[in-house]
């Protein structure tokens, strides 16, 4: 049985019923780590938001979202709110609007064990020093102390990524959790959450647009263009043997490095141009 079942998602937004995604269907099972990847407006993170029922309240949603066996399309809020934090929990791109600037960083993340499971603010504490250690923070208690502008952006994506980890969900949904990190942070930051991954058996939902980084982090690949899934496969496949166009360009763009002195860079349209969507 699988733990999150996409069926024919679709997502439109306002009385013009703009479409952001059409059709998508995938499954995840326990413990699976299935990266999205895909340009900026391609429907990544729309879906992603649907699978935790954050969508606001004028996009029109339907098919089917089951996750561990609930329905969440058309799920009441608190039906959600007992999902969200236990059975799933999102790590999003930019730590700095995920985390409030005015409470300090551990107090934030105890709230999550607050609020879910009832921990008193005693052994909360230690708990949250615990996965702060887990998520390889450096002086936890420190850390737990500070407001979220006293840490650098690597600690603060960690700190995010302790929180949701902290009520040990079965899904972990990453939003671009490392775009706005530099390269070593990224690094540092993505063999952590592989290590933290692998130590407490969650299933994860890995949205990118780098392919690179998906390959660190996934084993399976989704390919999203306009709304829609273009591609699927294995990451060894999807590197080596790419079917769609658009999947083609996206390998070879992310392979510039492989590029002769005053050679053309190629784009993606050198692959996709003519190239049906979908």
């Amino acid at each position: 049985m699988s733990l999150l079942d996409v069926r024919d998602l679709q997502v439109s937004f306002g009385r013009s019923r703009t479409e952001a995604v059409r059709g998508v269907s995938f499954s995840l099972a326990a413990g699976q780590r299935l990266g999205v990847i895909g340009e900026s407006g391609s429907g990544k993170t729309v879906t992603a938001l649907a699978v935790m029922g954050l969508l606001p309240e004028y996009a029109h949603v339907a098919g089917s979202v089951r996750l561990g066996g609930s329905e969440i399309v058309g799920l009441d809020e608190s039906g959600l709110a007992r999902l969200r934090g236990n059975t799933v929990s999102m790590v999003f791109q930019e730590p700095m609007t995920a985390l409030d600037p005015t409470m300090r960083v551990g107090r934030q993340v105890a709230e999550v064990l607050r609020l879910h499971q009832g921990a008193e603010s005693g052994p909360a504490r230690q708990r949250v020093i615990a996965m702060l250690d887990e998520v390889g923070l450096d002086d936890p208690e420190r850390v737990a102390d500070a407001f979220p502008h006293q840490l650098s952006g690597g600690q603060r994506q960690r700190a995010i990524l302790a929180m949701a980890l902290i009520n040990s969900p079965d899904l972990v949904i990453c939003d671009e959790p490392t775009t706005a990190l530099d390269v070593t942070v990224q690094a540092l930051v993505l063999a952590k959450l592989d290590e933290v991954l692998d130590a407490s058996g969650a299933a994860c939902l890995f949205i990118s647009h780098d392919l690179a980084v998906v390959s660190q982090v996934c084993d399976q690949v989704l390919v999203m263009l306009d709304g829609r899934i273009v591609e699927s496969g294995t990451v060894d496949r999807l590197f080596t043997a790419p079917e769609h166009p658009y999947t083609r360009g996206l390998v070879a763009t992310a392979q510039l490095d492989r590029a002769e002195p005053g050679q053309r860079l190629p784009t993606v349209d050198d692959f996709y141009a003519g190239a049906p969507h979908g």
